[in-house]
């Protein structure tokens, strides 16, 4: 975002003879949706390229957002004559935020949770207020991890040779889709790299799920998701198809629990079994 949108309603002061201005951690900055209420100062900020937050959006519910994750820590001034109450806090960023064409998702006394697109972006904001003026900006834009590694062949046949089969998890989809990712393609190649080395391995290709959602759907999406890969295989790589045979084992066979986020991940996967 280019133009920052002023937040509204500000306080004014009158500075304190012989109080300086605190100022800005060094390392933070203002992030682009927003400026601050006047009289506050950076105390202190976290930035990463990925990273998931769980932002609550009901009593007893939170949603998980993943992608380039925000927080900065916000301070009034020591020579502000008043301060900012938590309800002046978030009414500012509420009128912030539906000026962007944003939605209030949940509200309570001290905190909010806000959803904005714009220009193609989903951005996630969490606003927390306190009663001394503080408040707390949480903001995810969400996206997918940009995958940085990916076994090779040599890992694979490795794999293969000792236990019999060999997880991929460098293959990716669309959520809830058989449609492969284009950042799938480097993983892909990697396996056509290995059967192309050993001309007599036939495998199985296995697509695994979490156990979100219905058994029977999930049987059939890593049905699918199989298939979607024996076909890349085959049309892009030249293997011939009867080396291949496509299977669905669903939330069937993981290897880790599904109670956490982490372990889900491990189990969304693809494996190579040899035949």
């Amino acid at each position: 975002m280019k133009t920052a949108v002023c937040i509204l309603l500000g306080i004014l002061f009158f500075a304190t003879p012989g109080m300086a201005q605190q100022k800005d951690d060094k390392n933070c900055k203002d992030h682009p949706l927003f400026t601050r209420m006047p009289d506050s100062w950076i105390h202190s900020c976290t930035q990463k390229d990925f990273y998931a937050y769980a932002f609550k959006i009901a009593q007893g519910k939170t949603e998980q957002v993943e992608g380039h994750y925000w927080l900065i820590r916000y301070y009034p001034q020591a020579t502000a004559v008043s301060k900012p109450s938590e309800l002046q806090i978030l009414r500012n960023f509420e009128n912030a935020v539906r000026k962007l064409g944003g939605t209030v998702l949940f509200s309570e006394k001290n905190r909010e949770t806000f959803k904005i697109v714009k220009d193609g972006k989903e951005f996630w904001v969490e606003v927390g207020a306190e009663f001394t003026g503080k408040y707390g900006l949480t903001i995810v834009e969400r996206k997918a991890m940009e995958q940085d590694i990916v076994a090779n062949a040599a890992v694979f046949s490795n794999d293969i040779r000792n236990t019999g089969h060999a997880a991929v998890y460098g293959i990716l989809f669309e959520t809830g889709k058989s449609a492969l990712k284009p950042e799938s393609d480097l993983a892909i190649t990697e396996v056509a790299k290995l059967l192309k080395g050993d001309a007599g391995l036939k495998v199985y290709v296995v697509g695994h799920t979490d156990n979100a959602g219905v058994l029977e759907s999930n049987m059939k999406l890593s049905q699918d998701r199989a298939a979607a890969v024996v076909q890349a295989l085959v049309s892009k790589h030249g293997i011939a198809a009867a080396r291949l045979r496509p299977f669905g084992a669903g939330p069937c066979a993981p290897v880790a629990s599904n109670d956490s986020d982490e372990g889900k991940a491990k189990n969304r996967r693809v494996e190579l079994v040899k035949q």
